[in-house]
């Protein structure tokens, strides 16, 4: 695997540990697996998008972003029509809070100084440009993580539930149900997800659940419709888990995102 296997090659500032780039994709674009030796920032000024590791999955909702460290393989999949706006982060002058891959929270102030460090990429303004990196690495470090990964198991009885899930996620089998099937109590599986995901079998789930329900709301689906087809009783119990996950509830969430990217794309 080579370093930087896309077309988003990048060389560092000359002036700076940091550089910009904006990239806009269409509906179904695909990244390909690569690499890079530097830090990711991955923002979606407008669309979704969806990054997978070996470790699992993570969901870009728009004006949101994730986080991906140097030398961790990736590939990215576009979900409607994606604006991309990426900073490149020297390894040594990356968070050292930021380890691993997450999607974090992205506030309008952060978003400001994205959009300028782009800018400032055709300008030639050594000392500007450098406040604007000092500025965009203490707010990265402080930014809030959100739910949206989604972990892969390594234990083949383990996976074998995830993949199941992951094709149907509306199923509400137990764990003892799923226990009779891949052939394990229900307490080896319980133990197995907490040990290999760092979470319960009914955490793992609704996580799923969110990662599947944000594109459908995106696209304009009912909440009524995306709770049915992921397998709940009703609108009211689906909006009490995106809200206990979220903050909000769907409507008010699929809005506030809606209202960012109006303003970004102004």
């Amino acid at each position: 695997m080579k370093v930087i296997e896309s077309d988003m090659i990048v060389s560092l500032h000359q002036q700076g540990r940091m550089s910009a780039i904006a990239r806009d994709y269409p509906d179904g674009a695909h990244v390909d697996r690569h690499l890079h030796a530097e830090a990711q920032f991955l923002y979606a000024a407008r669309g979704l998008m969806r990054l997978v590791t070996h470790a699992g999955a993570w969901v870009i909702p728009p004006t949101q972003a994730v986080w991906i460290p140097p030398g961790i393989e990736h590939q990215i999949f576009m979900s409607g029509q994606v604006q991309m706006r990426t900073l490149f982060i020297a390894a040594d002058a990356a968070p050292a809070s930021l380890d691993s891959c997450c999607v974090l929270a992205v506030p309008p102030l952060l978003r400001e100084l994205i959009l300028r460090a782009i800018q400032l990429e055709e300008l030639d303004a050594q000392a500007h440009h450098l406040l604007v990196q000092r500025l965009i690495l203490h707010e990265i470090a402080a930014l809030e993580r959100m739910p949206l990964h989604l972990p892969v198991p390594e234990d083949r009885r383990l996976r074998a539930i995830c993949l199941a899930l992951l094709q149907t996620p509306e199923l509400d089998r137990t764990l003892e149900d799923w226990g009779l099937e891949v052939g394990a109590s229900s307490r080896t599986l319980a133990r197995l997800f907490a040990r290999e995901l760092g979470m319960s079998f009914n955490d793992w789930r609704q996580q799923l659940r969110l990662t599947e329900a944000l594109p459908r709301l995106l696209a304009g689906q009912a909440v009524q419709r995306v709770a049915a087809d992921l397998g709940y009783g009703s609108g009211r119990a689906f909006s009490a888990m995106f809200r206990r996950l979220l903050g909000e509830n769907p409507k008010e969430y699929v809005a506030s995102l809606r209202q960012l990217a109006t303003l970004e794309k102004e």
